[in-house]
């Protein structure tokens, strides 16, 4: 057989399984598998197919018709995302077969690995038409897994109930199926990323087994921000003395919601603040106008000299009554 293509059959209490794996192209090798098959339930599993392209779906939708033609009851197991693809594509992909169970890809972006979680058809085809994939959990962070294809598309195939359920005989072919047991995992990895180490938050102190790491959108593993102590810090300035109240009534909130005010232009915050004693008061008035005085020498010495008198208006009145009195001897003289 060709390197791409794998086949292996098995036979379990009458039923056969035929387990299909790499590619289906025009190179498969379906034709010689037709007469190692007969009458009865035929199980076929799908998990490890790649890829199949036009050429063989051509000579798949043709070998199941030969094979069912030859009594066998096919059904299909464990449908890889290719198969599934086809499923939704070509409407005689299964021809009078059914579904039975198909993988479904995730994909997780902390961890950035991808999953297949296998799905039982007639589970989902209960709530057809499904918009929303079923949840499935990372085994890595243990956190909620994004589905890796449009839901509505996907699993667009569960629609058409001949597909899922077929027709009332495979009922006791089902039976059988069980009885003989079905291979298969639930879950199986995607693809594998090795360079990506696995997101956990370790236990205090370094020891204990790895627990996931706590979502930070949830408000349950969110940490309660301190509030400051109404009065803390809120009547003091950054030099260590009183704040001063500004003019006219404050108001602060009442423990029932409602806002009061309080006398003598107080809030609750001021009202708590300590009296501040005469002589503190004074220190603190001085150490603050002499810091402002050694930062601004220029100003406090300009602020202590007098301010200089205009000498030019004197002039003008000096002159005006030299030139009056002169006039007022001419006048006397003659």
């Amino acid at each position: 057989m060709s390197s791409k293509f794998s086949s292996e059959l098995t036979n379990r209490d009458g039923v056969y399984t035929l387990k299909i794996a790499g590619v289906i192209d025009e190179d498969n090798e379906l034709v010689s598998l037709e007469s190692k098959l007969s009458a009865g339930a035929t199980v076929l599993d799908l998990a490890d197919i790649e890829r199949i392209n036009s050429c063989g779906v051509r000579d798949w939708v043709n070998w199941l018709g030969r094979i069912e033609k030859g009594g066998a009851r096919v059904v299909f197991v464990n449908c890889s995302p290719a198969i599934v693809s086809q499923l939704n594509l070509v409407h005689n992909f299964t021809a009078s077969g059914i579904v039975k169970s198909f993988y479904a890809p995730y994909f997780c972006p902390r961890c950035k690995k991808e999953k297949l979680l296998r799905l039982e058809a007639r589970d989902l085809a209960k709530t057809a038409p499904v918009t929303k994939a079923p949840t499935c959990r990372c085994d890595e962070c243990d956190g909620v897994m994004d589905f890796d294809e449009m839901e509505e598309s996907y699993f667009a195939f569960l629609n058409n109930t001949k597909k899922v359920y077929g027709d009332p005989s495979f009922e006791n072919t089902l039976r059988e199926i069980a009885a003989a047991g079905e291979a298969g995992a639930r879950t199986r990895a995607r693809v594998t990323n090795p360079s990506v180490p696995p997101v956990t938050a370790s236990m205090p102190g370094g020891g204990g087994t790895p627990t996931p790491a706590p979502s930070s959108i949830s408000p349950a593993n969110r940490t309660p921000t301190p509030r400051t102590p109404t009065g803390s810090n809120s009547g003091t300035t950054g030099t260590g003395g009183p704040k001063m109240n500004s003019i006219g009534p404050k108001t602060s909130p009442s423990p029932s919601g409602a806002i009061k005010s309080l006398p003598n232009g107080l809030s609750q915050s001021q009202s708590r603040i300590a009296p501040v004693r005469p002589e503190q008061a004074m220190m603190t008035s001085a150490n603050q106008s002499g810091t402002n005085a050694a930062l601004s020498p220029s100003l406090s010495t300009s602020s202590a000299r007098p301010a200089p008198r205009p000498i030019l208006p004197w002039i003008f009145l000096a002159a005006f009554l030299l030139a009056a009195g002169a006039l007022l001897a001419f006048a006397l003289l003659r």
